[in-house]
């Protein structure tokens, strides 16, 4: 797809007569921005310093040797604060950050040049965004999978009654864990439940989804290996890096994954429900002491970094689908991939309660790692395996709160 995206990108710069597909216009290097992100490997950060000194902008951003996810990107920001901007993280750390729930975190009113140009992924005048990721659960419908049987399910949860081998993380942390979790108890919410308000049957699910799961122990950090390994019949990932592990699937396994945009021996899990999309955002900080020509900079850096040219650049380069249209449109024209149009539960309103699904998973999630690492939850292989809890003698007014 980068062959296409160069052609495209080039046929923007001949009609437009621009001498740079990214160039921002005033030069801004004078100041170097202060960014803060989980969405910052090696590989991005790199890409990103480079493409933003073209473009007239310096830019300082730790790799994730320094600063790895979202929890120590933003505990970073608050701790210093000497950051201009926050890019990255999720709706659940967003709504956290605009609800004020960080001492030293403010945002800068701001609508960027391209806001009408994400549909509903926004915060108005605070934060707007750039990268859509989703959960997926997938499954191989080979001779290493359901020889040929479609899965198709109500809910996430309905994967422990399957009959196939699945795959389950192998510890409570991290964020594409946290949210395969928020995606299993989607459909047991209940705001009355003492239970970090999920029925006690969500933690029965999601224990037997833990139980009766195959972690592989740390041989596999993510659930794309043991499918592609045909270890599991289904198995979960995030989206980003789904078509690009694809590509190189047969570099890992001796009977790979075929089939990036059009799969040969895998598919899709067909739920009713959808599945839990994180949107991650940008947006401005209040620096203290910070002059207005050097908020200018900032704001014109966010204005380039989220026009549509550079999110398809960056879409393309790291295989991650942009929340701004006219930037999907130059990756994938006409033809969205499958996995972006799965029905979004994140954004749905829970029943009972005036909040979306990920705003709930904000308001719970404490209390929700808190009663995994108390019962125990995802051991590492079998060996380690706990004692199903007694589920109708537990004080959830105790295991909702942090251990000692």
């Amino acid at each position: 797809m980068k062959k296409l995206l160069a052609v495209v990108l080039a046929i923007v710069m001949v009609l437009s007569l621009a001498p740079a597909a990214f160039a921002a216009g005033p030069d801004y290097s004078g100041y170097t921005i202060r960014i803060y992100s989980n969405s910052n490997s090696t590989e991005r950060v790199t890409w990103l310093v480079n493409e933003a000194k073209k473009a007239g902008f310096s830019i300082s951003l730790d790799t994730n040797e320094v600063i790895s996810g979202d929890t120590a990107a933003v505990q970073a920001a608050n701790e210093k604060k000497d950051g201009d901007l926050i890019f990255g993280l999720n709706e659940t750390r967003w709504g956290q950050i605009v609800d004020g729930q960080y001492e030293n975190i403010k945002l800068v009113p701001f609508t960027p040049d391209w806001a009408g140009e994400v549909g509903e992924y926004k915060y108005d005048n605070q934060a707007y965004g750039i990268v859509i990721q989703n959960v997926l659960m997938l499954y191989r419908n080979d001779e290493f999978g359901t020889k040929g049987q479609e899965l198709h399910f109500k809910h996430w949860a309905d994967v422990v009654d399957c009959g196939f081998p699945w795959y389950r993380q192998n510890k409570i942390g991290g964020t594409t864990n946290a949210n395969i979790n928020s995606a299993m108890l989607y459909a047991f919410t209940d705001p009355a439940s003492p239970a970090g308000g999920i029925s006690v049957d969500g933690w029965k699910a999601l224990w037997k989804f833990c139980a009766d799961g195959i972690s592989g122990g740390d041989d596999y950090k993510y659930g794309f290996d043991p499918l592609n390994k045909g270890d599991v019949a289904v198995s979960e990932f995030y989206s980003s890096a789904l078509y690009g592990k694809i590509d190189a699937a047969a570099d890992g396994s001796a009977h790979p994954l075929i089939g990036a945009l059009e799969p040969e021996n895998w598919a899709l899990v067909d739920i009713e429900d959808g599945t839990y999309y994180i949107a991650e955002y940008i947006g401005i900080l209040d620096k203290a002491g910070r002059t207005d020509e050097q908020t200018e900079a900032v704001k014109a850096f966010v204005n380039w970094f989220g026009s549509a040219e550079v999110q398809a650049a960056w879409a393309e380069e790291f295989d991650s689908f942009p929340c701004n249209t006219e930037a999907a449109k130059l990756v994938y024209g006409d033809d969205i991939p499958a996995i972006y149009l799965l029905p979004n539960f994140a954004l749905t309103t829970v029943e009972g309660t005036d909040m979306t699904y990920a705003a709930y998973v904000a308001a719970h999630s404490a209390e929700w790692t808190n009663i995994m690492t108390n019962l125990g939850f995802y051991w590492a292989d079998q060996s380690q395996a706990k004692t199903e809890p007694d589920w109708a003698n537990l004080d959830w007014a105790t295991l909702t709160q942090k251990a000692e």
